[in-house]
């Protein structure tokens, strides 16, 4: 057998056509992966990762393969040399196993050189060495597979003809069939949805499947299946005996493969290469996929020839999907271009943005030249008659484009199992959002208590029983799980604080949206322009003393801030000015808490600032002013003309972080432990449940706008049209203290994105150009000299 292997190699190396053949290979690959211009340029795509030589080799290998097989069997028997084999003491398997494993080794040879590919992303990603090796490992074995794959059935072509040319368009015609042909059948939806079970039997699923970094023994057995099957044909064509004889062994072969394949998918085993484990779905997404028993539809607006970033992040999402789909074949899932036909695009976008799909417009460089593209990055999960939106894209505020691309696939897994959730789950807790304070009016919180009724029960608390019926009016708070007290203004009784402080002490979570300084954006908008800050005293001090946290009666002055916008004019010659406005910090976390991660700047309003206790209880800081911030004590007269017409004393911004907001975790003692109390109960409690609160230093990060008398979105700016992170860091608050389904576990989970140094593509593109089209084939042409010398050389021995 490996005189055969020798043999074949010998003869394919004898002669210049072997060597084209690669050299084609290797220049097509170059040509293609770093100097055509498209979605196959690695340069260009600015991603430091080999998907794109990995998406492009099946199409080359089509074409390279079946050359190099085409003339295993078929010039045998046209010279009459094989029958000269078959007198030999060989048996017919070794001959053909040894034909087979001869140009397969010849395959490996021409790719050997693609490996310069990964030294040079290694050199030029960001930093050096960026790349996910378990990845491109992963892409390598899947390629192997295809590879021998191909060659099994370039084997089989060659052995039932004499001609190569006809056993290079035969074996040509079985690739493109077995890799592409049954993906196409199993997307022709002209008779229902997408058949996915014969896409099963194509190669390109499995293929891709396993370029992505995920070893699946099932796409393995399934190669290994097909490089059986075609081998044993290729044995049984080569058998002299009739058609009929020849039936069994072709049908014992079959079986034999289809049962190695049931095998194979029976006891399968998935093993994610990744470096970040990208493709390990956490326990709460497993939970969740599992609990779909009909089918649900993923349509997501996303496909088209889209900017480099966007094509990641399609990419990214069809690999997410898809592992839905494996876990879970009911989660099935299409990819769609709304704006497909360029006659109805006006009424399409238009038709989109009422159902809240809003497009995205993007600048793309191509030739020196900026295009304005327009994407779509939202999907829609439907189950039944209902559906969900869910966002794809995070436009994080002053993000680059690598942040963005980053940050918005961090966020994937979380949007659609969120969106699943909403589907699948019913709801479950109850929340209460208190009343009687002074809290703020309903039309002011409008928009973010609509978002939680997605997800729970939320009702409006009064505490004014409380005066008449504390007892009742205790025990109907404990129906609830969780509080919202949002920007109280009218102090509490004792009564009340101690409803409130029993709520918590028997295990209910809260959310303190709270302020020791009264100061109100409107009330500058005064003649004067001017206002006096002054203390606020909301008589909770004791109580979020007695828990962990201070909220002290200073204003936080932070230069990293939201711009005040101003209008001046009237009617159609009003002007909007932005105005630096240091009152309105802007919070940046980079903390991995899962409430603050990925999260958006979320945006202040004269805010004060937390200070953290001594105790028992766990304390994390969740969102802090800049380093450039100071504080400023009350009262204090703020005037508009100050903030807008003066600059700023740079030098006394010196205080560095203040604390915003914090997330207390423990089990908490009683403010009334060892107190009078205001009235007896029988259940009365000193030390609580391990339960959880947050407490932020501000009352209008819960506030939205309101526009002719119509709450606009939580975080929403009409005035500058930028989107701010509160409604997204409220939310996540909520389902962490409340969240039983390991939902914001999710938010931990860290996807890394390789990236290449685009400053130093720009600077050396030519160079790595030139290497990887001239190293290639330099390594083609020294093997050939080396063969050419050693062959030389033992002919010479022999003589």
């Amino acid at each position: 057998m490996f005189a055969l292997i020798r043999k074949e190699i010998n003869t394919f190396f004898s002669s210049a056509v072997g060597y084209l053949v690669i050299a084609i290979f290797l220049t097509l690959n170059g040509l293609f992966l770093w100097v055509f211009k498209g979605q196959f340029n690695i340069l260009d795509s600015g991603f430091a990762n080999l998907s794109p030589f990995f998406q492009i080799a099946p199409w080359v290998l089509l074409f390279l393969i079946p050359a190099v097989t085409m003339r295993s069997f078929a010039e045998e028997k046209k010279q009459g040399t094989l029958e000269v084999l078959f007198t030999k003491p060989i048996q017919k398997w070794h001959l053909v196993v040894g034909k087979y494993l001869g140009s397969l080794s010849l395959i490996l040879i021409a790719i050997i050189p693609t490996l310069l590919y990964i030294l040079t992303i290694y050199q030029l990603g960001k930093p050096i060495g960026n790349l996910d090796i378990g990845s491109t490992l992963g892409s390598y074995i899947a390629l192997l597979l295809l590879g021998s794959s191909y060659t099994a059935i370039g084997i089989f072509s060659s052995s039932i003809t004499n001609n190569q040319i006809v056993s290079f368009l035969v074996g040509l015609f079985l690739c493109f069939v077995f890799y592409f042909g049954f993906s196409g059948l199993a997307n022709y939806t002209l008779f229902g949805s997408p058949n996915i079970t014969l896409g099963q039997f194509g190669m390109q699923l499995h293929y891709e499947r396993m370029s992505e970094g995920i070893l699946d023994t099932r796409d393995v057995f399934y190669f290994l299946s097909c490089i059986l099957i075609f081998i044993a044909l290729t044995i049984v064509v080569l058998k002299k005996s009739s058609l009929k004889q020849k039936i069994k062994p072709a049908s014992i072969t079959l079986i034999f493969a289809v049962v190695l394949s049931i095998i194979g998918n029976t006891f399968y085993k998935r093993f994610d290469l990744t470096q970040d484990q990208r493709f390990t779905l956490s326990e709460a997404t497993k939970n969740i996929i599992e609990e779909a028993d009909v089918p649900i539809l993923i349509e997501v607006l996303l496909e088209g020839d889209f900017p480099s970033e966007f094509r990641r992040l399609q990419l990214e999402t069809k690999q997410l999907l898809e592992e839905f789909n494996v876990l879970n074949p009911n989660i099935q899932y299409i990819f769609t271009n709304p704006l497909e036909e360029e006659e109805l695009r006006s009424q399409t976008i238009v038709e989109l943005q009422r159902f809240g799909l809003t497009p995205m417009e993007v600048s793309v460089q191509e030739s020196g030249k900026t295009e304005i593209e327009t994407v779509v990055p939202w999907a829609l999960i439907s189950l039944k008659d209902q559906s969900v939106k869910i966002p794809l894209i995070k436009n994080t505020i002053g993000a680059t484009t690598e942040e963005r691309v980053n940050s918005s696939i961090q966020q994937l897994e979380y949007a659609f199992i969120d969106g699943l959730t909403k589907l699948l789950h019913p709801k479950k807790y109850k929340i209460a959002v208190l009343k009687g304070n002074g809290q703020l009016p309903d039309i002011k919180i409008a928009d973010f208590i609509k978002t939680l009724q997605n997800y729970y029960f939320v009702g409006a608390f009064t505490l004014d029983s409380v005066a008449g019926s504390p007892e009742k009016t205790l025990e109907d708070l404990q129906k609830f799980d969780m509080i919202i007290n949002a920007k109280p203004t009218i102090a509490f009784s004792e009564k009340e604080k101690y409803v409130l402080d029993q709520f918590i002490m028997n295990g209910g979570k809260s959310l303190w949206l709270a302020e020791s300084v009264t100061m109100e954006i409107d009330s500058l908008m005064n003649p004067e322009g001017s206002s006096v800050a002054i203390m606020q005293d909301l008589r909770l001090g004791d109580a979020l003393f007695s828990y962990g946290v201070r909220i002290n009666p200073v204003l936080v002055n932070d230069l990293y801030s939201a711009p005040l916008v101003l209008a001046s004019g009237q009617g159609n010659e009003t002007q909007f000015t932005p105005y630096p406005w240091f009152y309105g910090s802007l919070t940046k976390s980079t903390s991995n808490h899962p409430i603050v991660k990925n999260i958006e700047s979320v945006k202040f309003d004269f805010s004060n600032q937390l200070d953290t206790l001594k105790n028992n209880i766990k304390k994390t800081i969740l969102l802090t002013s800049s380093d450039k911030s100071k504080t400023e004590g009350v009262p204090k007269e703020i005037r508009l003309e100050n903030i807008i017409r003066k600059k700023p004393d740079i030098t006394s911004y010196t205080e560095g972080p203040q604390n915003l907001a914090v997330l207390l975790e423990g089990s908490f003692k009683s403010v009334y432990k060892s107190r009078i109390k205001p009235y007896k109960i029988a259940s009365h409690v000193d030390d609580s449940k391990p339960t959880k609160m947050v407490v932020v230093a501000d009352g209008d990060i819960i506030k939205n706008q309101v526009r002719k008398g119509q709450p606009l979105p939580l975080g929403f700016d009409p005035a500058m049209n930028l989107n701010y992170g509160n409604k997204e860091f409220l939310l996540n608050t909520v389902n962490y203290l409340l969240d039983d389904s390991g939902l914001v576990e999710i938010r931990s989970k860290e996807i890394r994105i390789s990236f290449l140094d685009i400053e130093k593509v720009i600077k050396n593109k030519t160079k790595w150009q030139v290497i990887n089209m001239i190293v290639p084939l330099g390594i083609l042409a020294l093997f050939g000299v080396l063969f050419a010398f050693i062959r030389k050389k033992k002919y010479q021995k022999s003589v």
